[in-house]
């Protein structure tokens, strides 16, 4: 091995250090230097100062087990389908022990060339019980080898890393060890400290080879401030130069703003109020604006952005509104006509089957419609102000496409799914944010229960006492046909079941695999009261407006993260009449039943946000095209305010400082990268 020191620098394959077939490996990975070699953090850590006793019942937690292989065999089940199958016994008893487990892998007969009778194995698992025996499905394993590393590898904390492209755990913790006993300490220090008192090479030892899990715990905090300080400084240098661009000014007139107040036969609340000066004051500015409004379910987000468009259309210029789906451009289309069509303005719809921009007698001055919006540049003549309705079912790039469309417009991009605070900094801090966290009046009360396997015949008699009554109800299931993998109900089976529990009444079926005129056509059925109930998949989760729907059963509720169900719910309560939402779920899950519970305890979409991303990550409180979630190696951070507050503070002293980065061109290459990515 190569005794010389180290430098960050270095290529693996100059290092003397591992096989070729290894530096392959990695390369396979993506890790070709020394840098990149410890910029692989371990995904997670085993205590292997102690080990856990073998379990005699199954616990809720994964369990790390040292033990002695006494058994394999490739064993058969339904047909050719087959699991390799190995007996372990706790180490240092053998034979004579009774504490044994089981260790599956299903479909992987290869197995039986890499586990035999004798090798001593660390495993790390969820064990559980079957047909009396504990068992490990897919176990994490090592086999226990002797030689001169073995302390890198017992009796301390140990990393375990992600799959290196084939590279053995063992051999991944041994060169990083050398490495980092090796290296010269010059090489790992940042372009910019973001923690004077803890040298990044420190940091490096410790998330690699921590003494504590507590100063794993602090070094990988180290890496997640670096980690969302970068995000910080390209998201406060996106703003610094939005705000030095030159927009149009628009605003100035209000007549149509005004004479829309004095049609409303209700008052707006003084969140909408709030929010309409910030954008009025926005769109007088000269500088494009940039708004994220944020607005729980049913706060009245589409009157704002009315708003928004009679102020653009008064400056002479069009309005577009991008939907992520035709049945949500449809219901936005409608609701336009409605309010605005009697003051004479010209709104055209567009979507992939439907363009009715000739329905208009002129040009259209209001423009609604789905990604077509971003295909058709004959559409827009002088497009003045760009709104996104669930932005985060859009890419980066779409959003962009549709803003290029016009020359230098004001942008409004709104979403139902509050964002924690947290968020919000970290992917929409180059925004501007208003946030509408008022209900407007005459909504009826929602009531949320949860249930755990009623009787079908009880939700029915509920249903019927409801739909005499005159309402509407949705029935929510999680799949659309039924599946051997999933243990969920499908809709299109039981709306067959339910047409036959409620013969007395109209039934309807919607899921997103019907054609967008079926989808539309059953929508409007249940929309116009020609459907009494309507049997959905999550199809109906954003824009479906019916104030007579007044319940909602969602089965398999567990099957759902609380922002979806929180949208869910959303549809009822509309209207005047008192609203009910039932949760039904098989309750085998404590874990599960605590998220339910979550809903029945608030209905405020903000403290819901705030448990998914506890719960479930930021994934799926954002949604999956929202760029640069799946590249966050820290995502367990994200709900941590003081650290993603430290960033952006030490963000905007950094540019404060030195507004252009000349002293710091290694940050600006990476900003310039990250705007090239769309990230």
């Amino acid at each position: 091995m190569k005794m010389d020191p180290i430098h960050a620098s270095d290529r693996l394959e100059g290092l003397g250090l591992m096989s070729a077939k290894d530096v392959l490996a990695y390369a396979s990975a993506g890790v070709e230097t020394v840098a990149d070699l410890l910029d692989r953090f371990p995904k997670r850590y085993e205590d292997r100062r102690r080990f856990d006793a073998f379990p005699v019942q199954a616990g809720s937690g994964s369990l790390c087990l040292r033990g002695t292989v006494v058994d394999t065999k490739v064993k058969r089940f339904g047909g050719r389908k087959s699991f390799f199958e190995a007996v372990v016994f706790e180490a240092g008893d053998g034979m004579l022990s009774s504490n044994k487990i089981v260790c599956r892998w299903f479909n992987m007969p290869w197995m039986k060339n890499v586990l035999a009778a004798g090798h001593e194995l660390v495993l790390f698992g969820k064990p559980k019980e079957y047909q009396g025996m504990m068992v490990m499905d897919h176990p994490d394993f090592e086999i226990e080898e002797g030689g001169q590393h073995e302390s890198v590898h017992l009796e301390r904390i140990v990393p375990v890393y992600k799959g290196g492209g084939g590279v053995a755990q063992r051999r991944q913790r041994e060169y990083v060890f050398h490495v980092l006993e090796h290296i010269e300490l010059e090489g790992l220090a940042a372009e910019y400290e973001v923690d004077a008192t803890y040298p990044r090479h420190e940091a490096l030892r410790e998330v690699h080879f921590p003494k504590t899990m507590e100063e794993a715990e602090a070094a990988r905090r180290f890496f997640a401030l670096e980690e969302f300080f970068r995000i910080q400084l390209s998201v406060v240098w996106k703003r610094a130069r939005l705000r030095a661009l030159q927009g149009r000014v628009m605003g100035r007139k209000t007549a149509l703003l005004t004479a829309f107040y004095h049609s409303l036969p209700f008052d707006l609340t003084d969140a909408q109020k709030r929010s309409v000066k910030e954008i009025l004051a926005d769109m007088r500015a000269p500088q494009p604006m940039s708004r994220l409004l944020q607005g729980d379910v049913g706060s009245g987000k589409t009157f704002v952005a009315m708003c928004a468009m009679l102020l653009a259309v008064d400056s002479g210029a069009q309005a577009a509104l991008m939907a992520p789906t035709q049945i949500l451009a449809e219901q936005h289309y409608l609701t336009f006509s409605r309010w605005l069509e009697p003051m004479g303005l010209r709104i055209a719809l567009m979507t992939g089957s439907r363009k009715e921009l000739e329905a208009c007698d002129g040009e259209p001055q209001i423009i609604i419609g789905t990604h077509a919006l971003l295909y058709d540049h004959e559409a827009f003549q002088d497009l003045g102000l760009v709104i996104i309705d669930e932005q985060h079912k859009f890419g980066v790039d779409q959003r962009a496409r549709l803003i290029a469309q016009g020359v230098m417009p004001d942008t409004l991009v709104m979403t139902a799914t509050p964002i924690p605070r947290t968020l919000t900094l970290t992917f929409y801090g180059d925004l501007d944010v208003s946030i509408l966290d008022e209900r407007p009046a005459g909504r009826g009360e929602v009531v949320t229960a949860l249930r755990k396997r009623p009787k079908v015949s009880d939700i029915a008699a509920f249903l019927k006492q409801q739909l005499h009554a005159g309402r509407q109800a949705y029935l929510v299931y999680p799949l659309v046909e039924e599946s051997e993998a999933l243990d969920a109900a499908a809709a299109t089976v039981e709306f067959e079941k339910w047409t036959k529990r409620l013969r007395k009444f109209r039934v309807g079926l919607l899921h997103g695999k019907m054609p967008a005129d079926e989808k539309e056509k059953v929508m409007g059925a249940f929309r116009d009261g020609e459907t009494d109930v309507l049997v959905s998949t999550t199809v109906i989760e954003v824009g479906v407006d019916v104030p007579n729907a007044n319940v909602m059963v969602i089965h398999n509720a567990e099957r759902f993260g609380l922002a979806q169900l929180h949208q869910l719910r959303g549809r009822i309560g509309r209207g005047e009449h008192k609203s009910f939402c039932i949760l039904l779920t098989d309750g085998k899950s404590e874990e599960a039943m605590e998220k339910l519970q979550v809903m029945v305890d608030t209905s405020d979409g903000f403290k819901i946000a705030e448990a998914d991303l506890r719960l479930r990550g930021p994934g799926d409180v954002l949604g999956t095209a929202q760029s640069g979630v799946s590249e966050l190696r820290f995502l367990e951070f994200l709900a941590d305010t003081a650290l993603i507050r430290e960033a952006r503070e030490l963000a905007e002293k950094l540019m404060a400082e030195d507004p252009g980065l000349a002293r710091h061109p290694g940050l600006l290459a990476a900003i310039e990268e990250r705007d090239l990515s769309g990230a």
